[in-house]
């Protein structure tokens, strides 16, 4: 099991074979978006900087996925933003329900 294409593509037909590093910004854009969606709820101290990582190299990247990825770059910083809402609320680093 391959996770990226060999460097000499044994395909015949060119147009069907996306280029690796497109490929995995888009793979990358798609985990920032589900990143920080479930960031939201839970650990949002761990996945929102994960999910703005992510979303910031599928972004530089050249991924076919950009609003996946600016979206991924907004629920992730609005991750942290609930954070931030919360331990102002609580007066602690975490919250709980």
């Amino acid at each position: 099991m391959q996770l990226t294409a060999p460097a000499n593509s044994t395909a015949t037909n060119h147009a069907d074979v996306k280029p690796t590093g497109r490929r995995d910004a888009d793979g990358m854009a798609v985990a920032s978006f589900i990143l920080g969606l479930v960031g939201l709820l839970v650990l949002n101290v761990f996945l929102g900087p994960i999910a703005i990582a992510l979303a910031g190299v599928a972004l530089w990247r050249g991924t076919a996925r950009r609003g996946r990825a600016f979206l991924g770059l907004g629920l992730g910083i609005a991750d942290l933003l609930v954070l931030v809402a919360f331990m102002q609320l609580d007066s602690t680093v975490s919250w709980s329900f």
